[in-house]
């Protein structure tokens, strides 16, 4: 019989292939909202919005649990900058300045620095099975963003933008390991509430000084439709399953969900802009999809009866 935790990791592991579609919305948003959003009013009214959408199912667990704020007030903080603002603000501030290819080929580096962080910080390691999935889902996302030339390398152009990505790219690394590895008394959907509402303390500052530079964006139904999928589908939605895959299967795993981002785009594409698959998307996707099965994926171990074991 399942126990619970191996439900949970069930579960997690289908989340897998959910979590990075939601992510994929908020990189097709960054560049959709890059003409008539400023990039830290679009991130404030994002998080502020997960705030109030996720306070009412969590807001009684807070107040309950005033002291654990009191403790983990720092660490809500630091998480708060990382995931919410630096990789918030920053994704959508790069997104006026560069191009999708080098937003993939720069975002592929992610999941490394998530494994490289683990290690350095906390002495995590992958199994050989788990590396070779790694190494295989790491390829297909390079056939995707370099479009199966290797030539494309030599072509790349890097901006203000493309660093920003960087940056952003190694701050979602810090985040996804400090998230598993400090420890909370509270569970996903209300240290996540916590967690956004730090974020938006923290950017209220850069957001006066936008709003002093460029004034307010406009209300119109575009940027409330932006803002309004930006809360539900890559806010609440996307950093709630990312916690609950990270929670159950460490972040080294749960961060190699990122690889599924290129392949996603390229789903939207031919959804939305009529574009083809290219024979290097389906390379990629064979690439992508298997290793990532190695990777994530923890065998349950085998039980012998207790008859038999003896």
């Amino acid at each position: 019989m399942d126990t619970a935790a191996t439900r949970d990791q069930r579960i997690a592991q289908l989340l897998i292939f959910v979590t990075p579609a939601m992510f994929t919305t908020n990189m097709v948003l960054a560049r959709a909202t890059a003409d008539f959003i400023p990039p830290v009013a679009l991130a404030e009214l994002r998080w502020l919005g997960v705030v109030l959408l996720l306070l009412p199912f969590c807001g009684a667990e807070l107040r309950r649990r005033r002291a654990a704020l009191a403790r983990e007030w720092r660490s809500l903080l630091i998480l708060g900058s990382l995931g919410m603002g630096i990789c918030g603000a920053g994704v959508y501030l790069a997104a006026a300045t560069t191009t999708a290819t080098n937003i993939g080929l720069l975002y592929s580096f992610s999941p490394i620095g998530i494994i490289l962080l683990s290690r350095a910080m906390f002495g995590e390691r992958l199994s050989v099975r788990q590396a070779l999935g790694a190494a295989l889902a790491f390829s297909g996302v390079l056939v995707i963003v370099l479009r199966g030339d290797p030539a494309t390398l030599l072509h790349l152009r890097f901006t203000t933008g493309d660093l920003l990505i960087l940056v952003a790219a190694m701050s979602w690394a810090l985040y996804a390991v400090l998230l598993k590895r400090w420890p909370s008394a509270f569970s996903v959907n209300a240290r996540l509430t916590a967690i956004a509402a730090a974020g938006v303390l923290v950017m209220l500052p850069f957001l006066a000084w936008e709003l002093a530079v460029q004034g307010p964006p406009v209300f119109d139904t575009r940027t409330v439709a932006a803002v309004l999928t930006l809360i539900v589908v890559p806010g609440a939605g996307a950093y709630a399953t990312y916690s609950y895959i990270t929670k159950h299967l460490g972040p080294s795993r749960t961060g190699l969900t990122l690889y599924l981002s290129p392949i996603y785009t390229a789903v939207v594409a031919w959804l939305f802009l009529g574009e083809a698959f290219a024979a290097h998307h389906w390379i990629g996707a064979a690439l992508v999809l298997p290793g990532l099965y190695l990777a994530t994926h923890q065998p349950v171990p085998h039980t012998r009866p207790a008859d038999e074991a003896r």
